[in-house]
């Protein structure tokens, strides 16, 4: 009678279950639309002129900005994790402020911004941002950058600071442990950091249509190219370029899986020993 007890689920279980049930039926449903709509003509369309083009486009300004993102967010994350910078609290929460900022919104404030004197001054010295594929990296920057922050500052806490200052007073620079010693214990993390950030560029489309619109073959990425072909009644290569985007998104977090799964795996062995 006690063993039926234990093993048998209490409401509050089978609630949490259930929810969790209609959960994944709710997103199940929402993928398996994605590949029922598009898996018909995906060859034929992927082969399109246009559609080659956003892929590029995509790639390309998704790869240069996460690059630029991690090239910002590791002093960022560094300063504000590891020196007493000023009002470091209120840095962190300014840095972050942009996550809960609609897309449209920070598209806006960079159209503003390089709509400025500054910005034309930009455009006349041979960097246009507004309505130029230079802006879509801009859009992604703006959009990412706080997301990178965030994760390249929850991986250097979760590293063990002892290892850093036993490394300084042996004599090692703050740079020096910096790049042998916290790096390489963030290593799969920083990796897992890079690989969500790039399948989150790949999806942005708010931020950039606000500040470089979607004209086809200049401007034209992924997202933007399923709205193209949304407005002229173009479905079936919307759903075979969203059945692409569908494909790189789940290599990507599968890719970021299995990093963090190896730096499971190598914490779990260093335990043991």
């Amino acid at each position: 009678m006690n063993w039926w007890n234990k093993s048998r689920p209490d409401l509050f279980s089978l609630f949490s279950i259930a929810v969790a049930l209609l959960v994944i039926l709710f997103i199940g449903g929402a993928i398996l639309a994605i590949v029922a709509g598009g898996l018909p003509g995906f060859w034929e369309n992927l082969q399109s002129r246009e559609v080659l083009f956003a892929l590029r486009m995509s790639v390309v300004t998704s790869t240069l900005s996460t690059l630029v993102v991690m090239l910002l967010a590791l002093p960022t994350a560094y300063a504000l994790t590891r020196t007493a910078m000023p009002c470091k609290r209120a840095a962190g929460v300014l840095v972050e402020l942009t996550l809960s900022l609609p897309y449209l919104l920070l598209g806006l404030s960079l159209l503003i911004l390089f709509s400025s004197p500054a910005g034309k001054w930009l455009k006349l010295h041979g960097f246009p941002v507004v309505f130029s594929p230079a802006g879509i990296v801009m859009a992604h920057l703006l959009v990412n950058l706080p997301y990178g922050v965030r994760l390249v500052k929850t991986a250097f806490e979760s590293a063990d600071q002892r290892l850093e200052f036993l490394a300084q007073t042996m004599g090692a620079t703050p740079f020096g442990a910096f790049r042998t010693i916290l790096l390489p214990l963030c290593r799969a993390n920083l990796v897992s950091a890079f690989i969500l950030t790039w399948s989150r560029a790949m999806g942005e489309f708010g931020a950039t249509l606000m500040l470089v619109g979607v004209t086809r073959m200049k401007t034209e990425t992924l997202p933007g190219s399923i709205y193209l072909s949304i407005s002229t009644g173009n479905n079936d290569s919307a759903m075979s370029t969203a059945m692409l985007m569908l494909l790189l998104s789940g290599g990507a977090l599968f890719l970021s899986r299995l990093a963090a799964g190896r730096e499971d795996q190598k914490r779990r062995k260093a335990g043991e020993r």
